[in-house]
């Protein structure tokens, strides 16, 4: 079992990685099109044509994935993407961004209900799960360290009006991932004898759920709003060129991967809730410190371009240790539609997350940008334990 998960381990991290890429662009989108003048209420609202078709299609695409099989819709969706992305380079109007994210949020959906449902089927050990899923998604944070600082260099280089033929690298990529994937035999998880989506999602649902559920919104919220915003934040408020906003904003994905990676091999040694609660205390003390050099020192001191990085490597533990707590809970066969909630409340935490730093851009509030993530983490912080409190309850009977 333990073998055969290391033989596809490296196209689950391509795949991660591809992904990453195509949806964590979004910030090198805001700050070129912004350049281009379009408005950060329009920008804002781009996040969602990538979010709201994540949360639309996940629900279906359980049976989509269950009557083709994962192999085969994990290589449909990276196809899709891998052809999307070759496309790109080569269209000028605003509207096929919508489009682009809403296609590429919609594969996202089905790959990630498919990664998720191949390593559910092969581990069932909790701090096991933990491991493997902190592995996976470190890759990526990779690729949002690849993309802001392949792009960052394009865009600082003579051929800066080219830069968005750095999406042709991402096809290659895929064409790469599906290769690997159509060599690979891979079990496919159990099958359902009726599908009955209403049914299965009201024996699923409970107070546990919902909470669970509530903490994965916030999480996301929380990280979205250093994905898509940061570099616009370091630009606009910090005054750094585009180039070096990238590249500062790619050492948060950097410090992220090295959160998750060492999470990975170090989690199984201790209690995940406590584990979870220490980083998210750790998150909390980083933006105290960075509000104090705000409000007391310099309101655009060149300390924050180190500093916010630095939360990359308590805030990325947070989402991979969570589910794999709850997941690890979950009948296999109710793997894929646990998934798909998953993926529904984290693609509605980045969108609303989106919307609201949308308001905060167009207004220039940005003195408040570390004070507003204080106050989400703080939420999530709460929510977090009442999970904890709720879970070590029920897990016990």
């Amino acid at each position: 079992m333990t073998t055969k998960l290391s033989n596809i381990s490296l196209p689950l991290k391509l795949t991660f990685l591809i992904f990453s890429m195509v949806l964590n662009c979004m910030g090198i989108v805001i700050l070129q099109l912004s350049d281009a003048k379009i408005t950060y209420e329009k920008l804002g609202f781009l996040e969602s044509f990538k979010d709201l078709p994540i949360a639309f299609i996940s629900l279906f695409a359980v049976n989509f994935i269950s009557k083709i099989g994962t192999k085969k819709a994990l290589i449909l969706a990276l196809t899709i993407v891998g052809i999307c992305s070759l496309i790109l380079p080569f269209v000028e109007v605003f509207w096929f961004y919508k489009l682009w994210f809403a296609i590429i949020g919609t594969c996202f959906a089905i790959g990630k209900i498919c990664v998720f449902g191949i390593i559910r089927n092969n581990i069932s050990d909790e701090k096991s799960l933990a491991k493997i899923m902190n592995s996976v998604e470190a890759s990526f944070m990779i690729g949002i360290f690849v993309v802001n600082t392949g792009f960052g260099w394009l865009i600082s280089s003579q051929f800066s009006e080219y830069w968005k033929f750095g999406f042709i690298s991402i096809s290659v990529l895929s064409a790469v991932t599906i290769f690997l994937f159509s060599r690979l035999p891979i079990s496919e998880p159990v099958k359902l004898e009726k599908d009955n989506i209403i049914r299965d999602l009201s024996k699923l649902i409970n107070p546990l759920m919902i909470i669970f559920l509530a903490v994965i919104f916030s999480i996301v919220f929380v990280e979205q709003s250093f994905n898509s915003w940061l570099p616009s934040f370091y630009k606009n408020h910090l005054k750094v060129n585009s180039f070096f906003a990238l590249q500062a904003s790619s050492f948060l994905a950097l410090f992220s991967y090295v959160g998750r990676t060492i999470t990975a091999n170090i989690i199984q040694r201790f209690s995940l809730s406590k584990y979870y609660t220490l980083c998210l205390s750790l998150i909390i003390l980083v933006l105290i410190v960075i509000i104090g050099i705000q409000f007391f020192d310099a309101d655009d001191s060149k300390v924050l371009l180190f500093l916010f990085p630095v939360l990359g490597l308590f805030l990325s533990p947070l989402y991979p240790v969570i589910n794999s707590k709850m997941i690890a809970q979950v009948d296999k066969t109710k793997a894929n539609l646990f998934t798909s909630l998953i993926v529904i409340f984290s693609s509605l935490g980045s969108s609303v997350s989106s919307i609201i730093m949308s308001v905060l851009f167009g207004n220039q509030l940005l003195s408040f940008y570390s004070l507003y993530i204080l106050m989400a983490v703080t939420v999530l912080f709460t929510i977090s334990l009442i999970y904890f409190k709720l879970a070590d309850k029920t897990f016990r009977k």
